[in-house]
Parts: C-alpha cells; sequence; structure tokens
C-alpha cells in the first residue's frame, strides 16, 4: 500500500493573473498539467487531495478536490485555509508582484504619451508562509522554474523558504515545462538530488510521488 493512502496531499497548480484594469492583466505560461497530473497520481494511490487552481482550462482529475482562483492573494488564503495536510506541493507559478492599484475602468492611450508606469508592490510567499506554518505539513515540496543556473538558484530557495524538497525545471526551451505535455525536472533536498525525465507529465509526477514517499518513509 502507498504511503501516502489516506494521507491528505494539497497542490497548488497553474498560473496567477494580476489586474491592472478591468481589460488587462499580468500573468504567465504555465498551463498548470504538471499540478494537475500531480493531483491526479496522487489520488490513484489513495491520497485524499485538495488541488488549488489557477485560471486553467482543465478537467478536474476524478476525486480532487478543486478550488478555482484567479490572483496570487486569493491562491494564498486558499492555500492557508487548506490546510493541515500532511503534504504541500507548490507547483504554482505564482506572481512575485501584483500592481499596487488596480485600475476601475480600462487604461487609455494619451496622446503624446509614449511609456506607462505600473507601480508593482510584491505579493505574500505562499510556499515560505506554508514552511513556517503552525500546521506545517510534515513535507512541504516548491517548484523552480528558471531560465538559467537552475540548480544554483533552486537550491537558493531550498535553503531560504526552509522547505524539504524543490522541483528545479528549466523552462522558455521548446519541448520541456511550460506549455508542454513533457518535462524534466531536477529534484533537490539538503542532501540529494535525483534528475526525473524527460518524459511525459503524468509519468514525471509518478516519479516525484515516489520520492516524497521515499522521503515520508525514511524521515
Amino acid at each position: 500500500m502507498s504511503t501516502l493512502h489516506g494521507r491528505r496531499v494539497l497542490v497548488s497548480a497553474g498560473p496567477t493573473f494580476e489586474d491592472i484594469d478591468p481589460v488587462r492583466f499580468i500573468g504567465n505560461r504555465s498551463s498548470g498539467r504538471m499540478g494537475f497530473a500531480i493531483a491526479e497520481a496522487a489520488i490513484a494511490r489513495g491520497a485524499q487531495v485538495t488541488l488549488v487552481a489557477g485560471p486553467v482550462h482543465l478537467s478536474t482529475p476524478s476525486g480532487v478536490q478543486r478550488i478555482d482562483v484567479r490572483s496570487a492573494a486569493q491562491m494564498h488564503e486558499a492555500v492557508m485555509s487548506a490546510l493541515p495536510a500532511d503534504v504541500y506541493i507548490g507547483t504554482a507559478a505564482v506572481a512575485d508582484f501584483t500592481p499596487q492599484h488596480v485600475a476601475g475602468h480600462k487604461l487609455k492611450k494619451v496622446p503624446g504619451q509614449d511609456t506607462l508606469v505600473l507601480e508593482l508592490v510584491k505579493t505574500r510567499d505562499i510556499l515560505a508562509d506554508v514552511a513556517g506554518a503552525e500546521t506545517r505539513p510534515r513535507l512541504v515540496v516548491g517548484f523552480a522554474a528558471e531560465t538559467c543556473d537552475v540548480e544554483t538558484y533552486a537550491r537558493g530557495k531550498l535553503a531560504a523558504k526552509r522547505i524539504d524538497m524543490i522541483a528545479a525545471n528549466r523552462v522558455g526551451i521548446a519541448g520541456c515545462g511550460f506549455e508542454s505535455d513533457d518535462n524534466t525536472l531536477d529534484v533537490l533536498w539538503t542532501d540529494g538530488q535525483r534528475r526525473l525525465g524527460p518524459d511525459n507529465k503524468r509519468a514525471v509526477a509518478e516519479g516525484l510521488l515516489d520520492l516524497i514517499e521515499e522521503r515520508m518513509t525514511n524521515a
């Protein structure tokens, strides 16, 4: 029987959209497929799965409790409200910054104005807040999507946010990561690492859950 059988697994997936005005927003290219694949694989292992999803066009895996959100603030509230959990897997590509003010009407071009300055403020750090919560999950797993120096940035994030594991992948290249059916993850923890893939995201999800189960068994 899977170590995850009967365990509460909380997954966040997809992008967040940070509104500028009623028409425009700041977003990213995350499709949510990796997080949805993890949720589906965890359900198949007998886990109780809650999936906090940003704005994506994906079907909910059977048996998964889904909470839809749009912004980083909404995702933070939904994730924290879904605790306690045994495992948190933060696959979502959450905006680091959001507009300080959201215009109540569509921003229009002004004659003679060639630039527009948006003031942005930091969003709350979901991963760090989960890791520091009184109801901290037994295992906190983060994701790091990078365009260069993947392992360096991932290990820095692992230490800074005091999480147990981090799954890092390189994005911005064809056939991997965002907007792709396949992925490659370098999964890192304090004294080890393992590469998963390249493979389809469901297979990579299974490999990640195998590592999570190993860590839970050996902890």
